[in-house]
């Protein structure tokens, strides 16, 4: 069984009726009507279902191939999904007008990879990187970079890739030693880079490479790190592609999951030195690589709720046609599927509440994006990307990290049949676990929230975020059938601020100030993403109330209730003992010695 239905209608609800299609009273975004929106969705979903899902179990089984002569090739039927992706005009949904996109709303764009990387998380990383790359230049590249570079990666024609990872220098990226010899109006750049995600295959005609490198007179550490654009196939004057670059795939990776991805070593220079260009200022490629990295972040976490929500459709399926048991609901001993079990159940419930909730909050946070892009005041615009900026790391963290409980939670309703790769169980578990690894590892993430942008305010940020939980709370109380949502809300929102106030208070400490942050990120993070998913769910259930009060009887607006419950009453209580952990205090940390 490899199932997989876009899930239309949960996004749906989200932009229309939690987000109250707000993004699309943006100024730029008066074409981006609902009904348009409404058929973007519908065509999305066709391309992911019908195209690129049934390709997922092909991928992992057959894996990207290496030649003798460094070519990749993608396993069958990936080259010809892409091209549809392509010629449907996938690529710029989200990209400005003025750059030949499309120019809808980022809450348009994230439902549509939502789609497609839970169709295929293997061929969505493809566009995903391609989607940082064009940001990167959009706001760093020059008028002659933008001009042969942009129409092309917006179009999908060519593919980007992002090159930080060396050998030495995994996340400690002032380590690179890759170099860039200055040459005319070009470098020669020279080098090893590894993990790099789609860095040579044969779905597009050429691959434009974001590349950090150092100058011979740079100094050491992260101010001599520059950003430099390297296409596989130069490119001529009058825009067609000429001689093949120096840069070839030395190798590419056997991994755990993701086999349709080819993950590659890319060699540089290994016959003179590949043609670069300088991106941006020299001494800045790290910034400006982080434009790319920031984009790249939330798409991640987006790439993780689409998992999740093929591993809940994985689950419900097989435990709605598994028979074991008796039915603890019927007299006389009847036979009955698992799914009437109150621990599958349980199960079941957990996996689709969590996927709920990370949905709510990842297209949140792109609403915010959208604000901060297009806001016509200045200060809505500052407070909205001061409020992405706290929601990125938690969208990422937090939503791959469920994402793996989540396929794992899958393959034990499958039983034993989930251990075996022929129910796709599996595939997905083995797929997810890279994605708290890649863009920023989950605890560089848990860093960047509770160090940099915590402190970085004072917590103001996240403090005007936490007004509008405490909203929620209000609303809820109101409500008599909701007021125990709203006592759980309160209680979570409550240790929150608790824990916000240690973190803060101790890592201002000069000594141990950075130890603090250190141990405290984690399980602030996580108590973060547990407060705010509750409080996206405290929203859900707020609004399919007002449905069925209103006269509805779709069961759809029965199970949004009984999701947010479960979140609220059965799922926020487990994150809340994370306060808990951060009142302990850092000493069994401090103390522990590594042998």
């Amino acid at each position: 069984m490899n199932y997989y239905a876009a899930p239309v209608r949960d996004l749906r609800f989200v932009l229309e009726e939690l987000l109250a299609h707000r993004s699309l009273n943006l100024p730029g975004f008066e074409e981006a009507t609902p009904d348009l929106v409404e058929a973007v969705l519908e065509e999305a979903a066709k391309l992911a279902g019908d195209v690129w899902g049934p390709l997922n179990d092909v991928g992992d089984k057959q894996g990207a191939k290496r030649h003798s002569d460094g070519r990749v090739t993608t396993p069958e039927g990936f080259a010809a999904a892409y091209q549809a992706y392509v010629e449907g005009g996938w690529n710029g949904i989200g990209v400005s007008e003025s750059l030949g996109g499309q120019n809808l709303p980022e809450v348009v764009a994230s439902a549509v990879q939502e789609m497609l990387h839970g169709a295929n998380m293997a061929l969505g990383l493809c566009p995903m990187l391609t989607a940082g790359a064009i940001e990167a230049l959009a706001h760093h590249g020059n008028d002659d970079q933008k001009a042969v570079y942009l129409p092309k990666l917006v179009e999908g024609t060519w593919t980007g890739t992002m090159n930080l990872t060396e050998s030495q220098a995994g996340s400690d990226l002032s380590k690179v030693r890759t170099k860039a010899i200055p040459e005319g109006r070009h470098y020669r750049i020279s080098g090893q880079k590894i993990y790099i995600t789609w860095g040579e295959h044969d779905a597009a005609e050429n691959i434009i490479h974001l590349v950090l490198a150092r100058k011979p007179d740079a100094p050491e550490g992260n101010k001599g790190i520059s950003l430099f654009l390297v296409p596989k196939f130069l490119v001529n004057d009058d825009g067609s592609l000429g001689e093949r670059n120096d840069v070839t795939c030395a190798s590419i990776e056997h991994k755990l999951g993701i086999h349709g991805s080819p993950t590659c070593t890319l060699s540089f220079g290994e016959n003179g030195g590949a043609v670069g260009y300088l991106v941006g200022e020299e001494g800045r490629g790290l910034n400006h690589m982080f434009t790319m990295m920031n984009e790249a972040r939330h798409k991640v976490g987006i790439q993780g709720i689409g998992v999740a929500e093929r591993a809940c459709q994985h689950a419900f399926a097989y435990a709605l046609e598994r028979t074991q048991g008796r039915s603890p609901k019927a007299r006389g001993g009847k036979d009955c599927t698992i799914s009437d079990h109150l621990d599958v159940r349980r199960m079941l419930l957990s996996m689709r509440s969590r996927t709920d909730a990370l949905r709510a909050l990842a297209q949140y946070c792109a609403a915010e994006l959208d604000t901060a892009r297009h806001a016509e005041n200045s200060d809505a615009r500052q407070t909205a990307q001061a409020r992405a900026d706290i929601l990125i790391p938690v969208i990422k963290s937090f939503s791959t990290d469920q994402a793996v409980d989540i396929a794992s939670m899958g393959i034990q309703v499958h039983g034993g049949m989930g251990y075996v790769e022929e129910t796709g169980a599996a595939q997905l578990l083995r797929d997810a676990r890279i994605a708290p690894i890649y863009e920023g590892t989950n605890g560089i993430q848990a860093l960047d929230l509770a160090g940099r942008k915590l402190q970085r305010d004072n917590g103001e940020a996240l403090t005007a975020l936490l007004k509008e939980v405490a909203a929620t709370v209000e609303q809820l109380n109101a409500d008599p059938a909701l007021a125990a949502l709203g006592r759980g809300l309160a209680a979570g929102l409550d240790d929150l601020k608790a824990a916000q106030a240690i973190v803060l208070a101790e890592g201002k400490d000069p000594d141990s100030g950075a130890d603090a942050v250190q141990a405290y990120a984690t399980p602030f993070l996580n108590l973060a993403g547990h407060v705010l998913c509750a409080w996206q769910m405290g929203q859900s259930a707020l609004s399919a109330k007002a449905a069925i009060h209103n006269g509805s009887d779709d069961p759809f607006y029965t199970a949004k209730m009984r999701s947010a419950d479960f979140a609220i009453t059965q799922w926020l209580p487990v994150g809340r003992a994370q306060r808990a952990v951060i009142e302990a205090g850092i000493q069994c940390l401090s103390d522990f010695e590594v042998h």
